[in-house]
C-alpha cells in the first residue's frame, strides 16, 4: 500500500465489514468481550491479513493496543502504512510471526483469530501458544468454518471454493476439546452462516463471483444486481447474527484462560 491508497483501502475495509457475515459475528463477539474488560487492554491479532479487524478495534476502543502478526510480509507492510496514514500508528505494531512457533511477547488480554485455524494443521500447538501468552482471565475469539459445509467451501463440482484449507471445518465438540486440552475454558461455541446467512452469502458473494468468472461483462450489471439484492442480503445477515442457529457453516468460539 503506497501513499494515495488510504481512501481506497478504507472503502475496501468498509465493504468487507458490510458484505461478509463473519465480520458481523466477529464485531459482536469483540464488543461483548471488550465491554467486560476495563483499563488498558493488549490485543493480539493472530493472522491479521489486511488488518481490517485491527483497524476496526483501533477506531472504536482507545484503551486497546494491538499487536498484529501474520506470515505474509506484504500484508503487514501494507497494514502498517495504512495505520500510519490513518493516524493510528501508535496504537498498533506489526510483525512477521508463525502461530505454530509464536514469538510475540505477551501477556495479552485478548487474542483474535479470524479465518486462520482452517489453514493450520498444527492447531493444538497454536492453542497452546494462545494459552501461554494470555493473561489469566484473558479471552480468545476464533472465527473458523464449521464441519457443516465450511462456509460453502465446496461447489457442485466438489472442488474447493476457498483454497488452502487443511481442514473443511471444525465440529463444536472437536474445537472445544482441543481448546480444553490447551488449558483454555470455552465460554461459547455458536454457529454462523445458518439458514439466513447462507442465503445472504450466495446472494452477495458467491453468485456474483461465479458470474464474473463466467464473463467479465457481468461487471456492467453488477451495480444494478446489488441495488436489488443487497438490502435483502443485509437483512438476512442481521437475522443470522440475532438468531440462535441450530447449524451453520461457520463457528464463532469464545474461550478464556482460567
Amino acid at each position: 500500500m503506497v501513499a494515495g491508497r488510504y481512501w481506497p483501502t478504507r472503502v475496501f475495509f468498509s465493504l468487507l465489514q458490510v458484505f461478509f457475515l463473519r465480520a458481523w459475528h466477529v464485531r459482536r463477539a469483540l464488543g461483548a468481550v471488550l465491554s467486560r474488560q476495563t483499563g488498558e487492554i493488549r490485543m493480539l491479532d493472530a493472522g491479521t491479513g489486511f488488518g481490517q479487524f485491527a483497524y476496526w478495534v483501533a477506531q472504536r476502543y482507545s484503551n486497546v493496543s494491538i499487536h498484529a502478526v501474520d506470515i505474509k510480509d506484504e500484508y503487514l507492510s501494507r497494514a502498517g502504512v495504512f495505520f500510519e496514514q490513518a493516524g493510528l500508528k501508535s496504537r498498533a505494531s506489526f510483525a512477521i510471526d508463525d502461530l505454530t512457533d509464536l514469538q510475540a511477547a505477551g501477556p495479552f488480554d485478548l487474542i483474535l483469530s479470524v479465518d486462520v485455524m482452517e489453514h493450520i494443521l498444527e492447531d493444538e500447538m497454536v492453542f497452546a501458544h494462545f494459552h501461554r501468552v494470555l493473561n489469566p482471565g484473558g479471552s480468545v475469539i476464533i472465527n473458523t468454518p464449521s464441519d457443516q459445509g465450511g462456509s460453502d467451501s465446496h461447489g457442485e463440482t466438489g472442488e474447493s471454493f476457498i483454497g488452502e484449507h487443511v481442514r473443511d471445518g471444525y465440529g463444536k465438540q472437536e474445537i472445544t476439546e482441543k481448546l480444553q486440552r490447551a488449558g483454555l475454558e470455552v465460554d461459547s461455541v455458536e454457529y454462523a452462516y445458518g439458514p439466513y446467512g447462507s442465503i445472504a452469502w450466495r446472494l452477495s458473494i458467491k453468485w456474483p463471483i461465479q458470474m464474473l468468472n463466467a464473463s467479465f461483462a457481468f461487471l456492467i450489471v453488477l451495480p444494478f444486481y446489488y441495488l436489488l439484492t443487497l438490502p435483502v442480503a443485509l437483512v438476512l445477515n442481521a437475522l443470522d447474527v440475532s438468531s440462535k442457529n441450530e447449524t451453520g457453516t461457520g463457528l464463532i468460539v469464545v474461550a478464556h484462560r482460567p
